[in-house]
């Protein structure tokens, strides 16, 4: 189903950048953040709270880990990189 929302151009811009960068549609996060949504209301009593907020981010970053490129880190790559200035 198509639906139309109007959302800040700022903000879709930002989610448009992060989704290319992770590699997903801006549709694959639409429909996981509704998702998500209805499974929170589902739960009734830890809706809203801080422990299911950060549950919600936790999941989102194993979901992230799972689709990253095989290799290094960013932060091993930029300690690498530092490394290679020090004086030895």
């Amino acid at each position: 189903m198509k639906a139309t929302i109007d959302i800040p151009d700022d903000l879709y811009r930002q989610v448009k950048a992060e989704a290319a960068l992770r590699g997903v549609t801006v549709r694959e996060v639409t429909t996981q953040l509704y998702r998500r949504w209805l499974a929170e209301g589902e739960s009734g009593a830890t809706r809203g709270t801080s422990s299911a907020w950060i549950r919600s981010w936790l999941e989102a970053a194993d979901e992230a880990i799972k689709r990253a490129p095989a290799g290094p880190s960013a932060r091993e790559e930029l300690e690498a990189d530092r490394n290679r200035l020090e004086p030895k």
